[in-house]
């Protein structure tokens, strides 16, 4: 006989999953908000702070399946809280980083952070801890959490950025990164 799994899709996992990467991209997602004040600041041409994102993009993709490793061996909490600690701490330095050079260093770290509180390790522990029955269901809202995410954050940063300096939003958003460790 087959039996109807009537357990809640609303798991605590699934919730703090899902938060995770709503927060961690819509964080992402904000980083081209800050190319102008940042280039204007320092007068930079925008190539080097567009640089600075690819190059934390590559990070992201060489970061995935270290994260992956390392939650393996060491768990998927450890794994994700050290991803967080590296999102907090990039995004923090980065408000004080005055050179190209350290901005394209700081995004490496940033990037890192992001592969290790991103889509890999989340969707991990999200898809092990649903039921077979709803875990097709359990990845999609997770996912579609990440992707809210990339729309929310940018209004949002553009809110910051009307009242305070691009320095000061990246110490907001560091604190929002160290904040999301609880989930």
């Amino acid at each position: 006989m087959n039996q109807k799994d009537n357990s809640s899709i609303f798991t605590p996992i699934l919730i703090g999953g899902s938060l995770i990467l709503l927060i961690s991209f819509a964080i992402r997602s904000t980083f081209g908000l800050f190319q102008i004040p940042i280039a204007e600041q320092f007068m930079w041409a925008r190539s080097e702070f567009s640089l600075a994102i690819a190059i934390q993009n590559l990070a992201w993709g060489i970061g995935t399946p270290i994260f992956s490793a390392f939650a393996e061996k060491f768990g998927d909490r450890k794994a994700i809280t050290v991803g967080l600690l590296l999102y907090a701490i990039g995004i923090f330095i980065s408000s004080t980083a005055s050179s190209p050079e350290a901005h394209q260093f700081l995004n490496v770290i940033i990037g890192f952070g992001i592969a290790g509180s991103g889509f890999g390790p989340i969707l991990a522990v999200v898809g092990r801890a649903a039921s077979p029955e709803k875990r097709s269901l359990a990845l999609g809202i997770t996912t579609a959490a990440g992707s809210g995410g990339q729309v929310i954050g940018p209004p949002f940063a553009a809110i910051l950025l009307s009242i305070m300096p691009w320095s000061s939003v990246f110490v907001v958003f560091a604190l929002i990164s160290l904040l999301t460790i609880v989930l």
